[in-house]
């Protein structure tokens, strides 16, 4: 079965949602993936986007979470107050799910500005509600390209808090839950409950651990089993090609 790279971060991504939770969704592969799992495992999730839009019935992925398209059939249109305060800030979302510029070790997400060996800096999107999603969700995944500037040993900016520096610092900053996954199109990685830095869970196939590890800016926890990533199916294939990402918006 062919499939690209981005189709399987998309499916892992699904295959990280349950039914009947609540989830906090980012633009991007995290829409494709959450929009796969409301059609597949989990029909009774609940998604909601940070500007106020909850479980909608997308006509088309769109040009990001504004884009009317994504909205209809909404089950309910609000505000960023809503989304963040009443239902986040409450510890009512049980996943966030989103994308990002840089992760490091303990799961701290940049997607602020990115930096260069010369000193300079790029601002980039900014927060938006990502900070708000990582520190009150009660779990977060992230999805994002595998390279050794975006899995950094130090990040340019943390922009929202993962681990901060390992064992209960999270913790002790008042900080509910925690980043539980990080996929990439190379593997997924979790994250050690006692050093609560990054490991590999899995390796997706066509690539090795050299792989992987060669390819990141820090080396992380290798299990002395490591499987295979478990492929798509051909109607996951199908619903994203078709139905969800016809267009290959986040897809590529």
């Amino acid at each position: 079965m062919d499939y690209t790279p981005s189709e399987l971060m998309a499916v892992s991504g699904a295959r990280e949602l349950q039914d009947r939770q609540v989830v906090a969704v980012g633009v991007g592969l995290p829409m494709v993936a959450s929009f796969l799992a409301k059609r597949t495992h989990a029909p009774n999730t609940t998604l909601l986007f940070e500007l106020g839009v909850i479980d909608p019935e997308p006509i088309h992925t769109g040009v990001g979470l504004a884009d009317p398209r994504v909205w209809y059939r909404a089950k309910y249109l609000s505000g960023f107050v809503d989304i963040l305060g009443t239902v986040l800030h409450r510890g009512r979302v049980d996943i966030g799910f989103l994308g990002g510029l840089e992760v490091d070790r303990y799961g701290n997400l940049n997607t602020t500005l990115v930096g260069n060996p010369n000193g300079k800096f790029r601002h980039m999107v900014g927060s938006g509600g990502a900070n708000d999603i990582a520190s009150c969700a009660r779990k977060t995944v992230y999805i994002m390209r595998h390279e050794a500037r975006k899995l950094r040993k130090t990040i340019s900016f943390i922009t929202s808090p993962g681990y901060i520096e390992g064992g209960d610092s999270r913790a002790k900053a008042g900080l509910l839950g925690g980043p539980s996954s990080v996929i990439t199109d190379k593997a997924i990685f979790g994250f050690h409950p006692e050093t609560k830095q990054l490991s590999i869970q899995s390796i997706h196939p066509g690539n090795t651990i050299e792989d992987v590890v060669r390819t990141m800016g820090f080396t992380p926890q290798i299990p002395d089993q490591v499987p295979f990533t478990e492929p798509p199916t051909s109607e996951q294939l199908r619903l994203i090609r078709d139905e969800i990402d016809p267009d290959r918006m986040y897809i590529g």
